[in-house]
């Protein structure tokens, strides 16, 4: 991908979030982030296909971020549950830079939840990656009830993070480190 592209497409989620904080994601229309990120409607429709498509601009970057800070020659000292508790714990920590935006986000979810379930594929495919590189495997049904889990254990504690202002994250801490739990617990009941 151009530096160009990437360029545009950083300039379209800054604008974006901004928007979603000034007057809320669902009144945000293409038109107005592209007119605040000062690009062509050209150059918007070459960069996105729809509003979606700039929570997943959002993701993949809060994801190479975390991925850039992992070290796959893990010795085995960690176990994966506990590296699976820091990754996603990084994950919320990165969040915290566009917190704003995000907690628009998911309250203009509650008004237009079509919008959340079109964004579930992305959020999917994301919490796949965060469960590989836990050491966590994905493969057959098993491997894809344990990314549907760790989609709703992720869900669950964004509902969290979005209240705890606190500088350590200690609520959103606890709440994933119980989630993680009961979802560990639920899937050695069935074999997993």
């Amino acid at each position: 991908m151009s530096a160009k592209k990437i360029d545009i497409k950083q300039k379209i989620l800054v604008s974006a979030l901004h928007l979603a904080v000034a007057q809320g994601w669902e009144y945000t229309t293409l038109r107005d982030i592209a007119e605040h990120a000062g690009v062509s409607a050209s150059d918007l429709y070459d960069a996105i296909d729809d509003k979606n498509d700039i929570l997943v601009i959002l993701g993949r970057k809060i994801d190479k971020e975390i991925m850039g800070d992992i070290d796959l020659s893990d010795d085995g000292a960690t176990n994966s549950r506990d590296r699976l508790f820091d990754i996603m714990m990084d994950r919320y920590e990165a969040l915290n830079e566009y917190r704003e935006g995000v907690v628009s986000i998911l309250e203009s979810f509650k008004h237009d939840p079509k919008q959340a379930v079109i964004s579930m594929p992305h959020l999917c495919k994301s919490m796949g990656w965060m469960l590989e590189v836990s050491g966590i495997e994905t493969a057959g049904i098993k491997g894809a009830l344990k990314v549907v889990g760790l989609t709703g254990v992720y869900i669950k504690v964004l509902k969290v993070w979005a209240e705890d202002e606190s500088a350590d994250l200690s609520k959103t801490m606890s709440a994933l480190d119980k989630a993680l739990e009961r979802a560990e617990k639920a899937a050695n009941i069935l074999g997993f």
